[in-house]
């Protein structure tokens, strides 16, 4: 991999494209979809976050006589993106909270305020938890991810709500772990347990070391951060290792799979995390279970045994179920990684698909993005970006267009990196959400 510091013009790049609500590198390879008859022009997407709120968006900017409606449980979504800078202190909940009234008085979207329950994929409907059902000749699924709550022995959903959160939906799970930082007697160890891939965000667990060190640094001076980690690797390792032995040096303490990271049992009455090595016991504890496709995803027979949903790499339509398309955090694409940028861009990808078909067009291959900025103290930010193209045999990177923040990069340069992590948000908070 190619390391470079990432530019602002590439930075803005990605946004323009993005906002502009076009797919990235049209490459003229026609879809395998047919054209619908003009009355078919319904949508239902289920999920209203970075991949499914874009879809809605974008279908109803390409073509505004679409139907669309969206269907998301919380008035007010959360995001997982800067829920990290909420636990060091440098963010609100309120700085990270959207609705979804531009969506519905700009856009026409039809938000509504429930959960998908069931899907007939034969009849093509969705039954909604309140009753109702709707019908869709084109159903997008953007359901995020469930936790494997019986993955660790001790472990288990009651716990993560009342005890041990693992803060990876942000939302009141972001406020319990910040209040049991702050109430935290100084002196005590903050341990953070690492999943195994595939997971959301891959760099989110050591931006959150990063984070509650940064906490930890400026208000509990004489605690520290353990990781134990169910992989003996991680993306940016190096570029986080560095920042921690420059900002935190002796505040966190990285353990492999190989190494002790790996997590035998927990015991939430004592705090106590048992592993090959010994027992450890925490003052805080949070635990980042191993993940599968969300679970409208699963309980309707869009993932296979991988636990993650098979999708054509052209259009995102399901391989298991016609007219259903799957996109986000969901979804089979490796090397592409589970991001809120690639969520975004996916979304726009598959209203172009979509429209398209609507509108008796052949789509063109696309190209898409991920884009992840990691903050490892206040104008410390490093990152990594790449592109992939959407292929018949599958999602390819682009091994030539993979740029991540040097190892060398000057003060001035991390510095910009975080203002740059900063633009990024609004700008695609903008394009998800209006």
């Amino acid at each position: 991999m190619m390391s470079s510091s990432l530019s602002r013009r590439a930075f803005n790049k990605f946004v323009l494209s993005a906002v502009a609500g076009s797919a990235f590198g049209l490459m003229g390879l026609p879809s395998r979809v047919m054209s619908a008859s003009p009355a078919a022009r319904r949508v239902v997407v289920i999920g209203g976050g970075f991949g499914g709120a874009t879809a809605a968006r974008h279908l109803k900017l390409l073509d505004p006589s679409i139907s669309v409606d969206l269907v998301e449980p919380k008035a007010v979504y959360h995001t997982c993106p800067f829920s990290n800078w909420v636990l060091g202190g440098l963010k609100t909940m309120n700085d990270i909270a959207h609705d979804y009234k531009v969506l519905q008085q700009r856009y026409g979207v039809h938000v509504i305020a429930d959960m998908a329950v069931s899907i007939d994929p034969v009849s093509r409907k969705v039954r909604l938890k309140g009753g109702r059902v709707l019908a869709y000749d084109r159903l997008i699924v953007a359901p995020g991810v469930d936790f494997r709550w019986d993955a660790i022995p001790g472990y288990s959903q009651k716990i993560a709500e009342s005890a041990i959160p693992h803060a990876y939906e942000a939302g009141p799970q972001t406020t319990l772990l910040q209040r049991q930082l702050v109430a935290m007697k100084d002196g005590g160890s903050v341990i953070i347990v690492s999943p195994p891939n595939q997971f959301r965000c891959p760099a989110a667990p050591y931006e959150r070391a990063s984070m509650i060190a940064w906490y930890l640094r400026e208000h509990k001076p004489k605690s520290k951060v353990i990781i134990l980690d169910a992989k003996d690797g991680f993306t940016k390792q190096d570029l986080f290792m560095q920042g921690w032995d420059r900002k935190y040096p002796g505040r966190i303490e990285w353990r492999s799979a190989s190494g002790g990271g790996k997590v035998d049992r927990l015991d939430a009455a004592t705090m106590t995390i048992s592993t090959e090595f010994g027992d450890e016991k925490g003052a805080v504890i949070n635990v980042i279970p191993p993940q599968r496709a969300g679970k409208i995803a699963v309980d309707n027979g869009l993932a296979d045994a991988s636990g993650w949903c098979p999708v054509n790499p052209l259009t995102f339509e399901s391989t298991l179920h016609a007219g259903i398309h799957v996109i986000g955090d969901a979804i089979q694409g490796s090397p592409m990684p589970k991001s809120g940028t690639a969520a975004n861009t996916q979304g726009q990808a598959v209203a172009r698909v979509i429209a398209d078909l609507f509108n008796g067009r052949s789509s063109p291959a696309q190209r898409l993005e991920s884009l992840c900025y990691s903050l490892i103290a206040p104008g410390y930010a490093v990152s990594v970006r790449g592109t992939y193209q959407l292929t018949p045999l599958g999602f390819a990177e682009n091994r030539g267009d993979i740029s991540m923040t040097s190892m060398e990069a000057s003060p001035e340069q991390l510095a910009a990196e975080a203002n740059l992590a900063l633009s990024w948000y609004r700008q695609i908070s903008e394009d998800v959400w209006g």
